[in-house]
This record gives structure tokens, C-alpha cells and sequence, in this order.
């Protein structure tokens, strides 16, 4: 199928400038399509004017009685919170084949409207009447302290970025997960201007504030401060980087300016 998204785990052609994926790859085991010959097949649609993208506006309308309760709880400022919230195990099964897209892509996929409905109000409410600093601080915490981290070679076998809503379904997730579900918290909550900060080996957030905090990142004129969303040895504050990659190279793959900022 011809895509022009970036898409990183399956396998894809380039014929005439054009790039064409393997939607259905899964269901061919572990062929290795570099190695094994073929031939190509021309299927003329006339009517096709688009190309296919893995990006996702919205997820299904589930049946109420397929959602669970799961208790999502910790600590800030020495005091403990809970969320009741509800997810569909269903979405597991949604994303099995989902690849690896770009940041812009998977960050950006919609949470399902009870899993919103239990969980984002319930956070807006605990953030009211906070500075949008301590609020935004407040989210970092959550992400950092509510969930088990692990890589994901070893829940998954391979690399997979989850959408927010599978960070909250699953009991373990990497930094990659961790972020994901920060931006998409702090888009629905304060709607700040946000860059993916990647490194080699780690990925993070940062957000423009009003007022910058700590060691700031300029990108576009703009500085930007550094919200770490995932658990460190130190408790960082908003602006602090991590020690081990104060002097590493980082690239910034997607950036996010609300239309309204």
C-alpha cells in the first residue's frame, strides 16, 4: 500500500519515488522479504487518489460493559493519589500490529471517550486552582510514578511505541510510552507548545511556558523547559536534565504550537 508516513518496523519498496508498505506482513511469520524472491504484481485503481496513514482520529465506540476499572495511584508532595479508570483490554488487541510510526503520529492518537471520561476530568479537577507550572508538575509525577518501568525487548521482544491510552492499559512501559502519555495529558489539559526531545537512548518532553525554567532548549526563537516524564534516580524539577546527558546530542523530531498560542 502506498504511504508517505514514516514508518519504521515493516517492510516497504520504493518504486518510482513512491514508498509502498507490507500491511499484512504479520500474517506471513518471520519471512524475511530481503532475502526471499517475488514478483510485483500491477493492480491498477483508478479511483484511488490517496495515500494509506496509520493515523488515527479516533478510536471505537466500545460497549460500556467491556470496560474494567483499573486503580492508578501515586505519591506527590507526600501525598497519595488514585484514579479509577476505565479501559477496554480490547485496545490490546486493536494495536497488536501496530507499527512503529513517528512521534506526531502516536502521540497524538485519542484516548477512548470512557477511558477520557474517567481519567481527564479527574485530573483537571486535582490540577484547578494550581499555577500552571505546579500543575504541569503535577502531570509529570503522574507519569513518572503511576506505572512499572521496563524496556519494551522485554514485554514485547522488539521496540513498540504505545499510545497513550495502552500506557495506561499496561503495567509496564519505557520512556518513549512515558512521554507520549505526558504530551498528550499537558495538550488536553493546558494546551502548551511541546517538543520531542530524543536522545540516543532516551526520549523526553519539553514545554514552553510563559516563563522559562532551569536549562531551557531555544527551538523556533523559543525556549523551551525540560519536563522529564519517565522515573530517575533523582526526583527532577521542570528545567533539569538528566545528569548523564547534559553534554549528549539530541535531535527534535516533532514539535507541537496549538493554533491559538
Amino acid at each position: 500500500m502506498q504511504s508517505d508516513e514514516l514508518i519504521y518496523n515493516i517492510p516497504y519498496r520504493v518504486k518510482n519515488g513512491k514508498q509502498y508498505i507490507c500491511l499484512n506482513y504479520h500474517d506471513y511469520g518471520n519471512i524475511d522479504f530481503t532475502k526471499t524472491s517475488f514478483e510485483v504484481v500491477p493492480v491498477v485503481v483508478p479511483e484511488a487518489k490517496k495515500a494509506f496513514s496509520y493515523r488515527i482520529t479516533r478510536l471505537p465506540n466500545f460497549n460500556s460493559n467491556d470496560y474494567q476499572e483499573k486503580d492508578i495511584q501515586f505519591t506527590y508532595n507526600e501525598n497519595e493519589y488514585h484514579f479509577r479508570v476505565k479501559l477496554n483490554s480490547q485496545v490490546k488487541t486493536i494495536f497488536a500490529n501496530y507499527p512503529v510510526v513517528d512521534y506526531g503520529t502516536y502521540f497524538n492518537i485519542p484516548l477512548s471517550s470512557a477511558t477520557y471520561g474517567t481519567l481527564i476530568p479527574s485530573l483537571k479537577q486535582k490540577v484547578k486552582g494550581l499555577s500552571v507550572k505546579t500543575g504541569v508538575d503535577y502531570l509529570m509525577h503522574f507519569t513518572r510514578y503511576a506505572f512499572l518501568f521496563k524496556p519494551d525487548e522485554e514485554v514485547f521482544g522488539q521496540e513498540k511505541r504505545l499510545s497513550p491510552e495502552q500506557t495506561l492499559l499496561y503495567e509496564n512501559s519505557d520512556c518513549e510510552d512515558r512521554a507520549g502519555l505526558f504530551f498528550y495529558l499537558v495538550k488536553e489539559i493546558y494546551n502548551l507548545p511541546m517538543i520531542v526531545v530524543e536522545y540516543p537512548k532516551h526520549v523526553t518532553i519539553a514545554v514552553k511556558f510563559d516563563k522559562p525554567y532551569g536549562n531551557t532548549i531555544t527551538y523556533n526563537g523559543m525556549k523551551f523547559s525540560i519536563c522529564e516524564p519517565s522515573s530517575q534516580k533523582e526526583d527532577l524539577r521542570i528545567g533539569q536534565r538528566l545528569p548523564s546527558l547534559r553534554h549528549t546530542h539530541f535531535d527534535i523530531p516533532y514539535s507541537y504550537f496549538p493554533q491559538n498560542k
